[in-house]
């Protein structure tokens, strides 16, 4: 039942309805904020089933009831790495069409992302703009395992010269 509870709250605070409506969009913003704080308890219901399996899996290997032998034929690879963290930052009044190409794009790809809005954190923006080397009105700005790859037409590029795959997934040669 609690994940149930935990798999809801998620697709809530994920959800982009109601983004237009301030009453809306600053409480979802700082509950997707302590979520990825926490440690993200709130989760999707594949990442709830991932991170049961893992579970069990780590249990079974302090237990040493693991199995020397050779996986079973459906089983996956566990060699690979975790994924490069994805951030896009972002200005909630300018630039919207273009945030929406780059979620549209990086979500047709299936790679996890986390937008941060830096209009009311000067500090922030600064940092991003210095980084990536752009001018305030050039956000929304992608940066893949904190290297700033630009905005969407350089996505797009990365993309194209399979540079994305590659910063994303380390093990993908």
């Amino acid at each position: 039942m609690l994940d149930r509870v935990r798999t809801s709250l998620h697709s809530v605070i994920t959800s982009s309805k109601g983004d237009g409506f301030v009453g809306l969009r600053v409480p979802r913003d700082l509950a997707r904020r302590m979520n990825m704080m926490l440690g993200e308890p709130l989760c999707s219901e594949t990442e709830m089933v991932r991170r049961r399996n893992a579970r069990a899996k780590l249990a079974s290997l302090r237990s040493g009831t693991a199995t020397s032998s050779s996986p079973a034929p459906d089983a996956k690879p566990e060699a690979k790495l975790e994924a490069a963290p994805v951030m896009i930052y972002f200005e909630k009044d300018r630039g919207a069409r273009l945030l929406a190409r780059i979620q549209e794009m990086l979500d047709a790809k299936g790679i996890r992302y986390t937008l941060l809005d830096v209009a009311g954190d000067a500090v922030t923006k600064d940092f991003v703009m210095r980084e990536a080397k752009c001018k305030e009105d050039e956000l929304p700005v992608v940066f893949i395992a904190g290297a700033p790859v630009g905005g969407y037409n350089e996505l797009v590029e990365w993309d194209v010269a399979g540079k994305l795959t590659k910063a994303i997934d380390p093990s993908s040669t």
